[in-house]
């Protein structure tokens, strides 16, 4: 039965080509991929300052792991339910030994729901900078407040969704719709946040790329019907490796100790029991050592999803504050019963465990010290418990640190500088400005006044005050956000300049007045999205245009109708249409400032005034019309599942520009600066690499750790607790049921040595993927008269005609004097030139020839050369 089993999955993957149909499968594979016990592989991650390589984490979990009880395993497996705890996520404690149980925490920008911490920029804008040193002081900087504020497990970075559609409404908390630019950013911000004692959660895994119908009950169709399914996304293997998986496995390869599996389904499998993308994909061919977590809420089943590879559920319960489980007492009794074998729940264990030791949660943790559901001093210590005890819930603990002066450096280098004419910037000492626009003020009831940034109810219906963040589960509060006008007063103020402002979108009278007469008229602009359970103006979670918000576009043209010297900036959640803003001779500055964090007001004014010199290129494409991009969100939908058929393939964003001869407003890697450059002597050299060997042999055995006592009588609810209501307990609640055979597939259960896939081998992949192949060099000269941080960029052809036209595969960020020449080097390695082949199930490095291309954008590339 094994032996058949295993053949036709072999034949499922080697036939799972194309999956842009509607209704297409998952294939299974079973069983779920017990941790490494070997550790025969060379460690590509690096080690945390504080913590171990995963050999040595593995030993201290394993100890750990072989004292525990079944109830104290379960425990550690299953959160406590919402509100349940301190932390937005809280898994079960084993008070035997002193271990209060797992904090998770959003979010990838800062420490959600709490005081006392910072608001640091969005993921895209650290991205804009392309600088790995930023990145990383990023990650290093939001790992180290959520050490101080007690929590295990950071809720971030996001590589899901990647940005397949410009409207999708959490593309801005990622990093770009590149692949490459993600994967540097993914594993830049986990080895950061891991240095600083915390486990990094790289998520959403996988296909999470639109808000609309992303789970059950998301949105309505056309009738006011609520959907019941979450949607498939339907894509084929070559677009899974080559697209979507590519910074999951940059994030393994940095040692991410936990993955957040997502909402969505994938191939009409839900993606936290899809055992194709976590048991083959993720643990077998990417070797993850670390956990599966689930998003909240996104385990659909209990058996089901922990054979298919899902390690810890959150929140816990079945639906908010529901009180009902999955797991907990469900899973207790799947062990005792037999259905679940003890080693798979001894390998979730030890993986949570192991992710704990790697990073030394041993050594950095502190207790929590604040209370994700009220920033009171004091308060019930369970939310969902009112007759409870009131004591100290929040420490008000200033995690903070100098961190403002890193977020205020990333504002202005993540700052896109896209088009500057008559020598409108940088400004100088100017006799008059007017700044214009809602985007430049403050908001009257403070910065955190909308919960999670999501300002549903509003006058005008739209946020008619500075963006610095979009909105939902992927937001912190701010300690304070220094607007657009602050700053710009301040240095007014200091350089004697008269400032005029109009703040109403819809006062054109008062805007007229203001941006006449001005040497320089600032208008602001803005566009906003985010997590679909937050309606903002109409939007749900997802944009429905983009275009600026607030009569924006309306706004650009009639300032630059009253002032020939229009400047405008625009925060927002990704691109908009900007083309009229680029053919107005009077716009003779155009800035992207993304989301800067609260630092955002003098940061733009550092690189308006010339305090910076813009370092910063798009991290994705400016097209001249919605269709230009050739994706979109669906908004309504009568089929339940929604089917979302990738029919684009790896071509998205730039890609498909390039492949449709489509001209963007502006390419993916474009951007400007207050000095000029010029690029010369492209030279490539030929490294002797090994051959490339496809992974071979079996796994060990899958061990168990100590011996469980599954007598139902040991394992039933104490007489002595007196139960928080809503709370998710490990205890048998009645009798044992019998285990179902249906609930079991083939192979699920099988603990002997598996065979191994052959494009893994270490965590991140095979290692010859990533041997180098050929070095790359190029000279770079400052023609300019002022110092200046160029962005040298390498893109590949691989050679198909099938293949993109050019695919990022290098960059770099490299300050230069004027007048002064800098070499940049890039490291091309196989896996950088190789297509994935779904037949052999591996990389392969095609016979077509392949050419490199080195310049400043994906558009402005003057050297080249065909690959030797």
């Amino acid at each position: 039965m094994l032996s058949n089993s295993l053949i036709a999955v072999a034949a499922l993957l080697a036939n799972c080509v194309s999956g842009q149909v509607s209704g297409q499968t998952s294939p299974p594979k079973y069983p779920a991929p017990w941790i490494d016990s070997n550790f025969n592989w060379q460690d590509p991650s690096p080690v945390p300052t504080n913590g171990r390589t995963w050999a040595d984490a593995y030993d201290k979990a394993v100890e750990f792991v072989s004292r525990l009880t079944l109830l104290e395993k379960v425990n550690l497996t299953t959160g406590v339910g919402w509100e349940g705890g301190r932390c937005v996520g809280n898994t079960g404690s084993i008070p035997r030994l002193g271990f209060p149980g797992f904090c998770n925490q959003d979010s990838p920008l800062g420490v959600r729901d709490t005081d006392g911490n910072s608001g640091f920029p969005a993921g895209m804008n650290v991205a804009a900078t392309w600088s790995r040193s930023l990145m990383y002081a990023r990650g290093a900087a939001m790992g180290a407040e959520h050490r101080g504020k007690g929590v295990d497990t950071q809720l971030g970075p996001v590589a899901g969704p990647l940005g397949r559609t410009p409207e999708g409404g959490r593309n801005w908390e990622g990093f770009s719709p590149d692949p490459v630019l993600t994967g540097v950013g993914m594993a830049q911000t986990i080895q950061g946040i891991q240095d600083s004692g915390v486990i990094a959660c790289a998520k959403h895994y996988i296909m999470n790329e639109q808000e609309h119908y992303r789970n059950p009950g998301a949105s309505n169709d056309a009738d006011g019907v609520s959907n019941q399914q979450g949607y498939s996304v339907n894509l084929d293997d070559i677009t899974l490796h080559e697209l979507y998986l590519w910074p999951f496995a940059d994030a393994v390869r940095a040692g991410a100790g936990s993955i957040m599996c997502s909402y969505n389904q994938i191939n009409n499998s839900y993606g936290c029991q899809n055992s194709y993308t976590l048991n083959y994909i993720l643990k077998e061919e990417l070797n993850f050592q670390g956990f599966v977590m689930s998003d909240w809420w996104a385990q659909h089943s209990g058996v089901a999803s922990a054979l298919a590879g899902l390690d810890m559920t959150m929140a816990g319960d079945q639906g908010l504050a529901s009180g009902d489980t999955f797991w907990g007492s469900n899973l207790t009794a799947a062990v005792i019963n037999g259905t679940i074998p003890q080693w798979r729940l001894d390998d979730m264990v030890t993986r949570i465990m192991t992710a704990y030791y790697k990073v030394g949660r041993d050594v950095t943790s502190v207790p929590v010290n604040f209370d994700s559901w009220s920033l009171a001093t004091t308060g019930p210590l369970y939310a969902q418990d009112p007759n409870n005890r009131i004591t100290t819930i929040n420490k008000h603990v200033n995690v903070q640190a100098n961190h403002k002066q890193l977020i205020r450096q990333i504002g202005g280098a993540s700052t896109v500088l896209l088009k500057n004419t008559k020598k409108a910037l940088p400004l100088k000492k100017l006799k008059s400005i007017a700044v214009i626009g809602n985007d430049a003020h403050d908001n009257p009831a403070g910065p955190n006044a909308c919960s999670d940034r999501g300002c549903s109810s509003v006058p005008n219906g739209y946020p008619i005050w500075t963006l610095a963040m979009g909105w939902g589960s992927g937001t912190a509060n701010f300690p304070y956000l220094i607007s657009p006008i602050t700053a710009l007063s301040q240095q007014a103020a200091a350089d004697h300049t008269s400032l005029k402002n109009a703040s109403n979108n819809y006062d054109f009278t008062a805007i007229a007045k203001a941006a006449t007469g001005a040497e320089a008229a600032i208008v602001f602009v803005n566009a906003d999205s985010g997590e679909g359970y937050i309606t903002v103006d109409g939007n749900q979670g997802d944009r429905n245009n983009l275009t600026a918000w607030g009569n924006g576009d309306a706004l650009v043209a009639w300032v630059a109708q009253h002032n020939p010297n229009t400047i405008v900036v625009m925060h927002t959640v990704g691109p908009i249409i900007v083309e009229d803003y680029k053919n107005n001779p009077n716009v003779t500055a155009i800035l992207w400032a993304g989301l800067p964090g609260q630092e955002s007001g003098n940061s733009i004014t550092d690189v308006l005034y010339g305090k910076v010199n813009p370092q910063a290129k798009s991290v994705f494409t400016w097209g001249k019309n919605r269709a230009d991009w050739g994706t979109d969100v669906i908004y309504e939908s009568a089929a339940d599942p929604l089917q979302i058929q990738l029919s684009e393939g790896v071509f998205i964003d730039y890609r498909h520009f390039d492949a449709a001869g489509i001209e963007p407003s502006y390419e993916f890697g474009f951007g400007l600066s207050y000095t000029t450059f010029a690029y010369s002597d492209l030279r490539v050299v030929k490294q002797k690499a090994p051959k490339y060997t496809p992974n071979k042999g079996k796994t060990p055995s899958a061990p168990t750790f100590g011996t469980l006592n599954t007598n139902p009588a040991a394992n039933e609810f104490p007489k002595n607790i007196d139960p928080i209501p809503l709370y998710v307990y490990p205890y048998l609640e009645g009798p044992v049921p019998e285990g179902q055979p249906e609930d079991v597939p083939p192979g699920s259960q099988d603990s002997s040595p598996q065979p191994v896939a052959p494009a893994g081998g270490a965590p991140g992949g095979n290692p010859g993927l990533y041997d180098i192949l050929y070095t790359v060099t190029a000279e770079i000269r400052n023609t300019g008269s002022v110092a200046g941080t160029e962005i040298p960029q390498l893109y590949v052809n691989l050679g198909a005609p099938t293949d993109p036209v050019r695919l990022l595969r290098g960059f770099d960020d490299i300050e230069i004097l004027p007048g002064r020449t800098a070499t940049v080097t890039f490291e091309l390695t196989r896996r950088d030139l190789s297509n994935w082949d779904p037949k052999s199930q591996n990389w392969v490095v095609t016979s077509y020839p392949k050419t490199v291309y080195v310049g400043s954008s994906s558009r402005t590339l003057p050297l080249s050369q065909v690959l030797p």
